[in-house]
């Protein structure tokens, strides 16, 4: 357990530190996400929950993937990079 809370904090450590790039947001969100999956999975695995709840958290983290991605690729369309920096809010 000691192990997960560590790959959590880690990765919220680099979400926090890494913010000028899109893509680095978007990997240590996904590796937020599966750390959770793990925790989650191992929880309910423990407990003798049923596991459906896993596939749909499976589910909503393809989907939030899939538009962070989308995201990306509009980004660099329009601006030429991924850096936060280079737009505004205002833009938008």
């Amino acid at each position: 357990m000691l192990f997960i809370l560590f790959m959590f904090t880690s990765g919220l450590i680099v979400f926090c530190l890494v913010h000028k790039h899109l893509l680095m947001i978007l990997f240590s969100i996904e590796y937020l996400v599966v750390t959770l999956y793990l925790l989650f999975f191992l929880f309910l695995l423990k407990f003798g929950f049923e596991l459906y709840y896993v596939l749909i958290f499976l589910i909503f983290s393809v989907c939030e993937g899939a538009l962070g991605l989308g995201i990306l690729v509009n980004m660099i369309r329009s601006h030429g990079n991924d850096l936060l920096s280079s737009i505004s809010v205002l833009s938008w």
